[in-house]
């Protein structure tokens, strides 16, 4: 470009800084939003956590729902009266059942969601059994940005603590050195909390015995050590961002996924938490997966007949793209 339009361009970007600063102040104001409806959900939440774990039991109107009655209408005459004898036969057959609440609510909602399910070791679904409900706590107007999410448990035989937390620390605001970056709030942070596990039940460590060989005398030993165990309760033992900034890919990709579930948590699983208890939010996740999928082969296809078309070498060794940080969505 010539001199005097490339001094154009100058002022453009110094606008776009500009606007950068703008954007980070409205997500200020949205991260308060937030913090007031949070409020107007919460009589909802509670009314929810009620119902699972029986503390209340709905009347007969809360439990109407469209399309139980549309699915009724739906079913012949003959098939509605079959279903009702073998019905009568199945309740004949077993002893009256009179479970409490929803069974299972969260533990069943972890195994659906590949997220979630990935962290989750047998081991663990026995205290998840215990989970009563999940909240989001959005911090205090004055305060630094972030949101806390509690994880409330009924007593148990595993630890003492009546809520494990896990707090994530954001930031709205432009990094100097690259602001054209800001694409909004990140989590730069996280914190969990100490778990108080009962004697010999703490399921994020096992213990392991080693033979040891004296140099010298010959004699054999037998060493019991404990070692970090896989565990979903791992989640509240976070890794730290290195003051310096430095990590490695590894390192990375475990930060990242850890900011990722605390995003999907936040905004996915509480707020629609029945939905991915009766699977129909992960068929709304698989069906946007698979449109995106489907343009993604588009763009791979279209790619293809380029490069049929193009003679010239092509670079084995281009560099592929990095992913990208986690950013609230």
């Amino acid at each position: 470009l010539p001199k005097v339009v490339k001094r154009r361009v100058h002022a453009l970007k110094r606008l776009q800084v500009q606007c950068a600063n703008i954007e980070a102040k409205f997500y200020e104001e949205v991260h308060e939003l937030e913090r007031k409806y949070a409020a107007l959900y919460h009589p909802l939440f509670d009314k929810r956590r009620e119902i699972v774990t029986g503390t209340v039991e709905p009347t007969d109107e809360e439990c109407e729902w469209t399309s139980d009655k549309e699915e009724e209408e739906e079913l012949a005459e003959e098939v509605k009266e079959k279903a009702s004898i073998e019905d009568t036969k199945k309740e004949e057959a077993k002893p009256e059942e009179d479970p409490k609440g929803i069974p299972e609510f969260w533990l069943t909602i972890f195994k659906r969601v590949d997220m979630l399910s990935d962290l989750l070791q047998e081991h663990d679904e026995p205290i998840l059994k215990h989970l009563k409900d999940i909240q989001v706590k959005f911090s205090e107007p004055g305060q630094p940005m972030s949101f806390t999410l509690e994880f409330h448990f009924e007593p148990n035989g595993y630890f003492n603590n009546a809520v494990l937390t896990k707090m994530y620390k954001m930031k709205s605001e432009p990094d100097a050195s690259e602001p054209f970056s800001f694409e909004g709030p990140e989590i730069i942070d996280c914190e969990g909390c100490q778990i108080d596990w009962h004697k010999g039940k703490d399921v994020t460590v096992k213990t392991i015995k080693k033979k040891q060989k004296h140099k010298g005398r010959g004699t054999v030993r037998t060493v019991t050590k404990q070692v970090p165990n896989d565990s979903f309760f791992n989640f509240f033992n976070p890794l730290k961002v290195a003051p310096d900034g430095e990590v490695d890919e590894d390192y990375e990709f475990t930060l990242a996924t850890d900011f990722e579930i605390g995003h999907f948590f936040r905004e996915r699983i509480i707020p629609r938490a029945v939905l991915y208890f009766t699977g129909e939010a992960l068929e709304d996740d698989e069906s946007f997966d698979e449109e995106e999928l489907e343009e993604g082969d588009e763009e791979e296809q279209d790619e293809g007949d380029e490069d049929d078309e193009d003679e010239g070498d092509v670079d084995t060794n281009k560099e592929q793209p990095q992913p990208a940080e986690c950013k609230q969505q």
